[in-house]
C-alpha cells in the first residue's frame, strides 16, 4: 500500500519538487497538492490523505492557525517544512507542539548534500509519520504526572537523554517534570542544524532547569541541561576531574549526527554507574546500542513506553536488546530519573 500524501504549498515550485521528490521510490503517492489552507480542507475531505506536508508562511490563514484546527478536528500526520530562519525555527517548534509529527528545513542555495538529501530525509520522515498514530494521541489521556520534589545527586552523577522523531514534545515533557537541583543532562535530539539553539532557548523558558545548546569543552553543571547542537555529535569528556561536552562533526552514526549512540557510549565510558539514561520516541535503532553500553556499565536506563511513544521504534529496539532496565510512560519519566538519582544519593 502506497502512503497518500497531500502537499500543502502556495509556490508552484515547492509544490513541484516536493511532488517529485516524494514520488521517487515509488512507495508515496502525492494524490492532491493544495495552495492555501482553504484549497487543502476541502482536498483532506476529499482525498483523505495519509500525511500532509504544510508550509508555515501561506495567504488566508496561517500555516500554524490550520494545524491547530487540522489536529482538534480531524487529527492527521503532518509534517512541516520549514524555513531555515530564527522565525522558522521558533515556528516550527510551535507546529511540533500544536501536533505536528516532524518537520524537514526546505534547501537552501548552500544546503550541505544538496536536494538529493533533502529528499531521501523528506521521504523518511513521510514513512515514519504515516506510521503514528495521531488519533490516539489526541485522545490519549495522560499518566498524571507526579510533582517530582528532588533529584539531588552526589557530585559526577549525569542523566543523558535521546530521542527522535515526536521527541521534541517528550523530552519537554521529561524536562518540565524535573527540578532545578538535578545533576547535568545531556541531551541528543535528531534535529538539523539552525533548530537546535531555538529548541534549547524554547525549553529553557518552560523549565526550571538552565537549558542551552552544548558548545566544546564547556563544564556540565547541575541544574543546567545541554542539547546537542545540529549537525555536530555531543560526547561527554572527563577531564581534570570535570565533566564536560566535546563536539565533533566526524562521521554519522546509526545514521545521524547528531547520533544518540555517540552520547550513550560517551555517558557509560565517562560517568558508568552515576549515570542514568532515557530513550524516547523516534524511528529506527539510534540509542539502543549506547544504552545497553551505558546499562552494562551500571547506569539505570529507562525506555519511553510504547503506549505513550509518537513512535516506538528506537525505544522498542533498545528494549529488546536488553538495554532499558523498564519502560514507562512518558509522564512518569522524569519520577523514573529522579528515584534513581536518590538511590544513587542513599549510596554514596
Amino acid at each position: 500500500m502506497s502512503i497518500k500524501v497531500l502537499v500543502v504549498d502556495d509556490s508552484a515550485l515547492i509544490r513541484e519538487v516536493l511532488a517529485r521528490m516524494l514520488t521517487r521510490d515509488g512507495d508515496i503517492n502525492v494524490v492532491g497538492t493544495a495552495t492555501d489552507p482553504i484549497d487543502a480542507r476541502e482536498k483532506i475531505k476529499q482525498l483523505n490523505p495519509d500525511v500532509v506536508t504544510l508550509d508555515i508562511e501561506m495567504p488566508n490563514m496561517n500555516g500554524l492557525a490550520f494545524l491547530e484546527k487540522l489536529m482538534r478536528l480531524r487529527p492527521t500526520p503532518v509534517v512541516m517544512v520549514s524555513t531555515l530562519t530564527k522565525k522558522g525555527a521558533s515556528e516550527t517548534l510551535l507546529a511540533l507542539e500544536l501536533g505536528a509529527v516532524d518537520f524537514v528545513a526546505k534547501p537552501s542555495a548552500e544546503f550541505a548534500g544538496g536536494l538529493d538529501a533533502f529528499g531521501a530525509s523528506l521521504r523518511d520522515k513521510i514513512r515514519s509519520a504515516a506510521k503514528t498514530d495521531v488519533r490516539g494521541a489526541a485522545v490519549r489521556t495522560e499518566a498524571p504526572k507526579v510533582a517530582v520534589r528532588t533529584a539531588a545527586a552526589p557530585e559526577g552523577a549525569l542523566i543523558a537523554i535521546g530521542a527522535s522523531t515526536g521527541g521534541v514534545e517528550a523530552i519537554r515533557t521529561v524536562l518540565t517534570g524535573m527540578p532545578a537541583d538535578c545533576p547535568p543532562i545531556v541531551i541528543a535530539q535528531h534535529m538539523p542544524a539552525g533548530f537546535t539553539a531555538r529548541f534549547a532557548a524554547r525549553l529553557d523558558e518552560l523549565c526550571a532547569l538552565k537549558v542551552v545548546e552544548a558548545e566544546d569543552r564547556l563544564v556540565l553543571q547541575p541544574g543546567h541541561a545541554y542539547v546537542a547542537r545540529g549537525d555536530y555529535h555531543l560526547r561527554v569528556e572527563r577531564s581534570s576531574g570535570q565533566l564536560k561536552c566535546r563536539l565533533s562533526q566526524d562521521e554519522l552514526a546509526s545514521g545521524h549526527r547528531p547520533s544518540v549512540d555517540v552520547l550513550f557510549e560517551s555517558v557509560a565510558k565517562a560517568v558508568g554507574p552515576m549515570a542514568v539514561g532515557a530513550i524516547l520516541t523516534g524511528m529506527g535503532r539510534d540509542g539502543a546500542r549506547g544504552l545497553k553500553l551505558m546499562r552494562d556499565a551500571g547506569a539505570y536506563t529507562v525506555g519511553q513506553s510504547q503506549a505513550s511513544a509518537l513512535v516506538y521504534g528506537m525505544p522498542r529496539v533498545a528494549f529488546e536488546e536488553g538495554a532499558v532496565v523498564e519502560q514507562a510512560a512518558v509522564e512518569q519519566v522524569a519520577t523514573k530519573l529522579a528515584n534513581a538519582l536518590v538511590k544513587l544519593r542513599s549510596a554514596a
